[in-house]
C-alpha cells in the first residue's frame, strides 16, 4: 500500500443545526489509499457519535472516484438534517481528490 492521502470537504450546515453553532461549517475528512482510490477512514464534524459512526459506515471501503455511488448511499440511507451539507462536503472532497491526484 502506498502512502495515504488525507483531505476534507466542507459545506454550510442548516442554521438551526447544532453543527453550525458548534463548528461553524460541516466538515467531512477522508483518508484515502491513492493506488486503489479506496476510502480507508472517515470522520466528520457531527455532534453525535452515532452520526459520525453512521457516516463512516457509508464510505469506508468505497471508491472516492465514484461520486455517484457515494451520493446514492447518502440519499438512500442518511436522512439527518445535514444531508445536503454532507452531499456538498463529499462533492467538495471528491473535487479536491481529483485535483491532488490529477484524476
Amino acid at each position: 500500500m502506498s502512502e495515504t492521502i488525507y483531505l476534507t470537504g466542507e459545506a454550510k450546515a442548516p442554521s438551526n443545526n447544532p453543527i453550525t453553532s458548534q463548528f461553524g461549517l460541516f466538515y467531512v475528512a477522508f483518508e484515502i489509499e491513492p493506488d486503489t482510490h479506496r476510502i480507508l477512514d472517515v470522520d466528520c464534524t457531527a455532534t453525535l457519535a452515532l452520526t459520525r459512526n453512521f457516516i463512516r459506515s457509508l464510505f469506508v471501503d468505497a471508491d472516492i472516484t465514484d461520486p455517484g455511488r457515494l451520493l446514492e448511499r447518502i440519499q438512500r440511507r442518511y436522512h439527518g438534517s445535514s444531508q445536503k451539507a454532507l452531499i456538498t462536503a463529499v462533492n467538495n472532497a471528491v473535487k479536491k481528490y481529483r485535483e491532488v491526484t490529477a484524476q
